[in-house]
């Protein structure tokens, strides 16, 4: 509001100018202050002077609005595995489906296929945590695309019975990158809503 208000005073002055040169041009008097009469070529200055600002507060008006918009993107999700039950051991890599989703603002992550894919590009944070018994080993990756980025791992403990663990990271991503869960093979983790999840959020935009 205030960058429009500036401009429409500066347009309103623009005006005020070209009124004061048509009015002594057609009429051809001199101001009765001499002091304070401007030549056409100072006139013409003036002008020239307010034409730049009022362009320049046009340029600075846009690129106010472009932050505005990009302050106006929320990219935020968490999600749980739905079932209640034991997954894995498994014979090949497995991405985790977080079914029972919690929130997920700007819809960026899909609980039909547990993918997440990146709306901007930006600077993402994402954590992900698990439940499992001691009986099997546990691997979750946070892969980005096809690349590792950080793993979670803990060893079979027959003498423990059950285990709990995490990891987290900053991501950059760039539209439509892609970031999910995977349990490595012969590796398991105990599926439960509450405890075994997957969260992100879009920090800034790059």
């Amino acid at each position: 509001m205030n960058l429009t208000f500036c401009v429409l005073v500066l347009i309103s002055g623009l005006t005020l100018v070209q009124s004061v040169v048509e009015t002594e041009t057609s009429a051809g008097t001199q101001s009765c202050c001499p002091d304070l009469s401007l030549s056409h070529q100072e006139l013409g200055a003036v002008k020239a002077k307010l034409e730049a600002v009022e362009t320049k507060l046009k340029e600075t008006e846009s690129q106010v609005l472009v932050l505005k918009e990009k302050e106006a993107l929320k990219v935020v999700f968490s999600a749980g595995i739905l079932e209640n039950a034991a997954i894995g051991p498994i014979k090949k890599p497995k991405t985790l489906v977080y079914g029972r989703v919690i929130t997920n603002v700007g819809n960026a992550y899909n609980q039909n296929t547990g993918i997440f894919v990146a709306p901007v590009r930006g600077m993402y944070y994402f954590s992900f945590f698990y439940h499992a018994g001691g009986g099997h080993p546990v691997r979750l990756r946070l892969i980005k695309n096809n690349n590792s980025v950080v793993e979670i791992t803990d060893h079979k403990t027959l003498m423990d019975g059950a285990d709990n663990g995490g990891n987290a990271a900053f991501v950059e991503l760039q539209q439509g990158d892609q970031v999910f869960v995977r349990l490595d093979a012969n590796h398991h983790v105990w599926g439960n809503g509450y405890i075994t999840t997957f969260s992100g959020f879009l920090l800034h935009q790059i």
